[in-house]
């Protein structure tokens, strides 16, 4: 063992360590002596270099501390600073997470953009909120959107009602109650359930007609929308006067809004003539469709018939500013991407996508004007819910499937599935004859579509079933795209939310209930919506209202009997053993229903 080398006799000696530190440590692990009588290694700029680095590391990781800590405790207060404030609340209704997955790839592939290419919603997540409603685990929009203006759960079907029917008093009463100014900016029918539930209390979304009487004023609170961009005048239109009304009575909706102050504009040309918000006078009714506003991907081409989601934001925050310019408050303004919804019910992702894309649109035009805007102000976004089960894969065959998803289908498209079959239905009351019809399909599948590769089968399929032509245009680009969808209605995912400022929206960063969402609304603002619950109650108690069939109701509607809604609990958590029920047909879904498997 005498002539064994030390165990570190090789190692490299360091300008710290030195030569002494070295030899002490072959000294006890040989058991040798060592002499103690060299001088110590005198110390080199390197070595201080590195004790410098240490202590400016040591400071550097300190005040990230401190400046994460002083972060956390200035942004979890949902209650920003006194002052005017205006607040923008944005509602994807159906966009779930794989619909930003889809139109992310589409936009990628149609722009030559990179895969690191992202959406301008992208750069602005901050957490994501659960679904579930008081009846089922799947909320509908109603109930959905209840969560957001009451800050409250609900059965499905209920709009700003409580489930023992009972109105729950919205953040936009809150807000006019406040001296803010409000407005509503959407893409469906102005009546439905997701701006409704900001200014309607009713027992069944259905009762649209009497939605639209109360959003102009004609209830207990009187009227508290100072601006409605959308479509759905069919509700407002008497049916004795107008030819394309829907409603069931003949009570001019319109007439009753100008009496109570309302300016009223119903196409492209009024909408034009407002100037892009400076020409709005408030309060100010803008219908521009008597149902919904056409999908984006139809709208694009009758740009001179209908204003597009982002036009009618930009007019609407450019009127709501100028209105509070000298007040001391600010404004309210819910926009909703609607049809996002619609797309994902009727399963088409060509639709989907160009619905995603023009509520990025607008989420960007909502940005541009915060950066602009000298008062202090506040974007949030998310979903009522994630609408088709939608998936960005689909197994076509028994075999293992392909990892693939297809954008370049979706890009063919020039119409939506709706279009489509809504010119199809115009067909065939013209055009009887069989040979023509087969003709007129194989041209919509080729010039609608963008598809040449279509079978026989489909068009005889579309020729034999012309009812479910919706499904089927729709399906024949989900196929070829490898899109999957899991079901016509909704899902119970959770959704994203998004915002302006992570600070500002401090407390809905990370995963919450909806109704926290409905929460922030109202702190943000710092508004009573509790006040305006106990005044509906109590201005509400006899009030009387006629119903459709001439009968006198509450004036929330008729109360839905056992079975028109979902009730309590029923839904929630139990099986019923109708794995094979269909509708009222017994059908399993997906046989013979031409809605893709």
């Amino acid at each position: 063992m005498s002539g064994a080398r030390p165990l570190l006799s090789n190692r490299a000696s360091s300008d710290i360590s030195g030569d002494r530190d070295i030899a002490e440590e072959d000294a006890l692990l040989t058991g040798q002596p060592t002499s103690r009588t060299e001088k110590p290694t005198r110390r080199t700029w390197k070595f201080w270099r590195e004790i410098g680095l240490f202590v400016w590391a040591v400071v550097a990781t300190a005040t990230v501390i401190i400046l994460a800590v002083v972060y956390q405790n200035t942004g979890t207060n949902s209650k920003p600073a006194s002052g005017k404030r205006n607040l923008i609340f944005m509602v994807s209704d159906g966009m779930g997470p794989t619909s930003l997955s889809l139109t992310r790839s589409f936009m990628q592939f149609q722009n030559g953009a990179p895969f690191s290419e992202q959406l301008v919603i992208d750069q602005h997540l901050i957490g994501q909120s659960r679904t579930r409603s008081s009846s089922s685990l799947i909320t509908d929009s109603a109930a959905g959107a209840t969560a957001f203006s009451c800050g409250k759960k609900s059965y499905n079907g209920a709009i700003s009602v409580t489930p023992d029917h009972e109105p729950c008093g919205t953040v936009l009463e809150a807000a006019k109650k406040a001296g803010y100014m409000t407005g509503l900016v959407v893409t469906t029918r102005i009546t439905d359930a997701t701006p409704a539930c900001f200014a309607a209390h009713v027992n069944m979304r259905s009762e649209e007609d009497r939605i639209a009487e109360q959003m102009v004023g004609d209830y207990p609170l009187g009227r508290v929308v100072d601006l409605m961009f959308g479509g759905g005048r069919c509700h407002f239109l008497a049916n004795t006067t107008a030819e394309s009304s829907c409603r069931a009575d003949d009570k001019d909706v319109v007439g009753l809004a100008k009496m109570n102050g309302f300016n009223y504009v119903s196409d492209r040309a009024g909408f034009d003539s407002l100037k892009g918000g400076a020409g709005v006078e408030l309060p100010m009714l803008g219908l521009f469709a008597d149902t919904d506003i056409p999908y984006e991907i139809d709208r694009r081409n009758e740009n001179d018939v209908y204003p597009s989601l982002h036009e009618m934001a930009e007019a609407a925050m450019k009127a709501l500013s100028d209105a509070t310019r000298d007040s001391d408050k600010g404004f309210f303004l819910m926009i909703e991407g609607s049809r996002i919804d619609h797309a994902g019910h009727h399963n088409d992702p060509a639709a989907q996508v160009h619905e995603v894309l023009a509520y990025d649109r607008a989420f960007t035009s909502v940005l541009d004007f915060i950066k602009n805007e000298k008062t202090q102000t506040v974007m949030v976004s998310t979903s009522d819910h994630e609408t088709g089960g939608l998936a960005a894969a689909r197994q076509l065959h028994s075999t293992y499937p392909e990892y693939v998803w297809y954008p370049s289908p979706l890009a063919n498209a020039t119409h939506s599935a709706e279009h489509l079959a809504l010119s199809y239905s115009k067909h065939l009351l013209t055009s009887p004859s069989s040979s023509d019809t087969a003709a007129f399909l194989r041209e919509s599948i080729e010039s609608g579509l963008g598809i040449h590769d279509y079978h026989d089968d489909e068009v005889k399929k579309l020729l034999f079933a012309p009812d479910t032509a919706l499904y089927q245009y729709a399906d024949m680009v989900s196929r070829r795209s490898q899109t999957g969808w899991s079901t016509h209605g909704h899902s119970a995912a959770d959704v994203n939310i998004y915002s302006s400022d992570p600070r500002a929206a401090m407390a809905l960063v990370g995963n919450h209930e909806n109704t926290e969402v409905g929460d922030f609304l109202r702190d943000y603002l710092a508004v009573d919506v509790d006040a305006v619950t106990k005044e509906l109650r109590e201005k509400g108690v006899g009030l009387m209202v006629q119903g459709v069939n001439g009968t006198t109701v509450g004036w929330m509607g008729q109360v839905p009997e056992e079975g028109q809604r979902l009730d309590g609990q029923t839904h929630l958590a139990s099986y019923g053993g109708d794995f094979r029920k269909r509708g009222d047909g017994g059908v399993v879904h997906g046989e013979g229903c031409g809605c893709g498997h």
